[in-house]
Formats: structure tokens, C-alpha cells, sequence
């Protein structure tokens, strides 16, 4: 028999609820400053749409309008990787409080990145695990989030993540992984793709067809 967990003290929810709003209070001071900062010296958000002319693309990239791509597989990549991607301004707050709180509880932390974070992150800045490059990334999706629409952030996702086995976009990764144009995968093979933004290396059907398929059941 599993052994329940241990309840969350007072004192433990009052530090949770501090840290929330601590944390909230402490960004917004900053977030005239920053956003100042990151507009002078960072590339102008135009460029992005720009990738599929001047990004030099090798034979697993393969790019899809968003239109052309199944509503059934965006919807999963949407509600796998960001949910709320169509209501929040770039950044989940709601997203990010819960992972401050986290820390703050000493427990093990999550990832609160949105699609729009992923993107500014996969375009611009490197992949390092700082508190500087993390606070880049907040203030270049909310750049991004008002220069482009939600289409115009999906497309660029759905062809330019990288999904394992030298993949980059959702094309690539359907010809490599199920030999097809993703325009002919099942919902089944649309799940499978779908779970491979979170961690491709972990839900590889290729390495690991069984996280792959746990991933997919998802």
C-alpha cells in the first residue's frame, strides 16, 4: 500500500502564497526595465517569419503553412505542450507561479515553458539553464506575442522544434519516423508525434517505443 503523502502545513501554504506574489511583484518591477533592454538589443521579431527564405535548410527540414497541417495534430501539440496557449499573452503566469511555489517547497520543479517561450528560445537563445537567459525568454515570447498571431507562433513551432533523429518540424519527423507526408498520418501516428516535443530523446519511438507509447496514450 502507497503511502499518502505528508499535509501541507499552514506555515508551508502561507510560504507558497509569498512566494507567488513575491515573485509576481518582483517581475512586474522589472518588466519596464527589461523590456527596454531586450527591444535594443535583440533582433527585430520580423525576421522570424522570414526563416523558411533565409534559414539555410537542410533534407529533415520541411516546411508546412499551418493550414496545411492536420488540425488534429496541432490541437494535441497545443493541449500536450501549452494548453492555455490561446488565452495567455506569451507567458503562463498561472504556469509559473505553480513552478516558484515548487521551488520555494523544496520539491522537484517543472518546466512552465508556453509554445510562444519555445519559440523565442529556439530562435534566438541558447539552450543553458540560467536565471539570465530564462528571463530573455519571458520578455521576447510577450515581444513576439504582440507582433504575431497565434497562427503566425504555431506555424513557426510545428516546423522549426526539434523532434529526435535529426528532425526539425512536424514534416521531418513524420518522414522519418512513419516514412509518410504528415498529411497522411492516423490519429494514432499524429499522437506519437505529438508527444515528442517534451522530451524527444525520452519518447523516441525509435530508442524507446515504450515511453513512446506511454507518451502517446497520453
Amino acid at each position: 500500500r502507497l503511502a499518502s503523502a505528508p499535509a501541507t502545513t499552514p506555515r508551508q501554504r502561507l510560504k507558497r502564497i509569498a512566494l507567488r506574489i513575491a515573485g509576481g511583484l518582483a517581475f512586474l518591477a522589472l518588466l519596464p526595465f527589461l523590456l527596454t533592454l531586450v527591444y535594443a538589443v535583440l533582433p527585430p521579431v520580423s525576421t522570424l517569419m522570414m526563416a523558411r527564405v533565409v534559414t539555410l535548410q537542410p533534407a529533415s527540414r520541411h516546411w508546412l503553412a499551418l493550414e496545411n497541417i492536420s488540425p488534429t495534430l496541432v490541437k494535441s501539440v497545443v493541449t500536450s505542450e501549452d494548453a492555455r496557449f490561446c488565452v495567455h499573452n506569451g507567458v503562463d503566469f498561472i504556469e509559473l507561479n505553480k513552478v516558484l511555489a515548487e521551488i520555494g517547497d523544496g520539491g522537484p520543479s517543472r518546466g512552465a515553458s508556453t509554445i510562444t517561450m519555445q519559440v523565442a528560445r529556439n530562435f534566438y537563445l541558447s539552450t543553458e539553464k540560467t536565471f539570465t537567459r530564462k528571463i530573455y525568454e519571458i520578455l521576447l515570447a510577450l515581444k513576439i506575442e504582440r507582433q504575431l498571431s497565434k497562427d503566425q507562433i504555431l506555424e513557426l513551432y510545428m516546423n522549426q522544434i526539434y523532434l529526435g533523429e535529426r528532425s526539425y518540424g512536424f514534416s521531418a519527423a513524420s518522414n522519418i519516423y512513419f516514412d509518410k507526408p504528415l498529411a497522411d498520418v492516423s490519429i494514432a501516428e499524429a499522437a506519437m508525434l505529438a508527444g515528442l516535443p517534451k522530451a524527444p530523446s525520452a519518447y523516441n519511438p525509435v530508442a524507446n517505443p515504450q515511453r513512446a507509447t506511454v507518451r502517446q496514450h497520453y
